[in-house]
Formats: C-alpha cells, sequence, structure tokens
C-alpha cells in the first residue's frame, strides 16, 4: 500500500517526502484554506506542491459546480505540471466532467466515495483513483472499515482498461484518522492511504519502539561515559 500526505501545508510535504516512503499527495479546498492561502495564489500553491513532490502524483480540487466549468478548471490545473490529478466530486456533474477529462488523457481522482456503486460508477466515468471516505462513517456510527472493504472488492473484480489514459483505477483510502484504520486499509488491500500528517507520524511511532530506542541511547550513554 502506498502512502499519500493529505494536506497543502509544504512544511509538512516537504518533512514527509525526506521519509522516502512517500508516494503523493492530496489536497481540498479545506486543507488550501488552513494555509492561509488566497484564491489567487492557489494554481501556484498547487505547482509548488507539484515541484516539490518530484513527480509524485498531487490532487488538485476543483471547486466548479458545472461539468463546463469543472472541464475548464480540471485542463487548467492538469496544465500546470504532469503530476497534478484533478479531483472532483462524485455526483452526476462530476462524473460527466470525469469522463471528458478522462478522454482527453487528464488522470482524476473521483472524491467523497461512500459506497459501491458511486465507486463503479467514478471508475467506468474514467477515474484514475476513487477516494471512499472511512473517518466520516464513524461519525455516524458505522463501520467505514467495513465500507472500505466493500470498494477495495469491487473494484479489484474489473479490469479497467480503456477507461483511462493508464487503463487503472486505485482506491485511496480515505479520511482515516488513526493508524488502525491504515492498518486495516492495508490488510484488506487497498492501494493507497492518504492521511493528515499527524496520522503519518503516529504510524511512524509504537510504544515499544519508543521504549526500545530510549533503552539503546541510555546503554550507549554509559558506554560513552565509561570511557
Amino acid at each position: 500500500m502506498k502512502f499519500f500526505i493529505d494536506t497543502a501545508d509544504l512544511g509538512q510535504i516537504e518533512t514527509a517526502y525526506s521519509w522516502g516512503c512517500l508516494a503523493g499527495v492530496t489536497t481540498n479546498p479545506t486543507l488550501y484554506a488552513r494555509t492561509g492561502g488566497s484564491l489567487a495564489d492557489f494554481e501556484a500553491h498547487m505547482l509548488r506542491i507539484a515541484e516539490l513532490c518530484d513527480g509524485l502524483p498531487v490532487s488538485a480540487e476543483s471547486t466548479a459546480a458545472t461539468a463546463d466549468a469543472m472541464v475548464e478548471e480540471g485542463l487548467r490545473l492538469a496544465s500546470l505540471a504532469p503530476n497534478i490529478v484533478v479531483k472532483l466530486p462524485v455526483c452526476a456533474e462530476g462524473l460527466s466532467a470525469c469522463r471528458r477529462l478522462a478522454d482527453q488523457g487528464v488522470r482524476v481522482n473521483m472524491t467523497l466515495i461512500f459506497s459501491v456503486p458511486q465507486a463503479l460508477m467514478a471508475a467506468n466515468a474514467g477515474a484514475r483513483y476513487v477516494s471512499p471516505f472511512v473517518g466520516r462513517f464513524d461519525d455516524i456510527a458505522e463501520s467505514g472499515v467495513d465500507r472500505l472493504a466493500d470498494v477495495v472488492a469491487a473494484v479489484s473484480n474489473y479490469d479497467w482498461s480503456g477507461k483511462n489514459v493508464d487503463g487503472v483505477c486505485e482506491v485511496i483510502s480515505a479520511s482515516l484518522r488513526t493508524p488502525e484504520h491504515v492498518a486495516q486499509a492495508g490488510l484488506m488491500g487497498a492501494d493507497i492511504a492518504t492521511v493528515p500528517f499527524a496520522t503519518l507520524e503516529r504510524c511512524l511511532h509504537h510504544p515499544l519502539t519508543d521504549a526500545g530506542l530510549a533503552a539503546f541511547e541510555a546503554d550507549w550513554a554509559k558506554v560513552s561515559a565509561a570511557e
């Protein structure tokens, strides 16, 4: 399973990239707003992320409401850098725009997916990535992990050759809030986990690992003191 970071913060992306395990970035309007960026700087900011990631896929989300406007904005975003992926919501307008963009060789990430039918419709419309959400199901006392497993199983049943420029549709496990969410996504065979920086940091740590490192450092300090 590949790791994407779900943020628009350049510092967080740079740090995660330095760890050597980052495979991409996902962003959305909320994440961009948290950086304090302006509308005028949005496209330049997406370009900076794309350059920082050195060719890794970067999802930049359209905020348009109609298919025509989504296509126009999507083409503009995709022209910024070859690794920009256009992110669209799963809805009638989004599906229409996805098909049209995919037919022009643009990679699309269909987001806000909460069901198997939505995921399969998005994949058939040409989505390169589908992003089912996990954590938001937990908010309404349902199992987001179970719903994710259903999407992973359904999408993996089919050959998506000819549907998009790469002939592949990968499942991005989104709205993952805990290392346990990440573990379950990996165990069920999800292609990608996209996580906030704080969750990525938590995935790096384990109490036994931290205790072991502390013990090693303490023992080496004793050795050094004896010299």
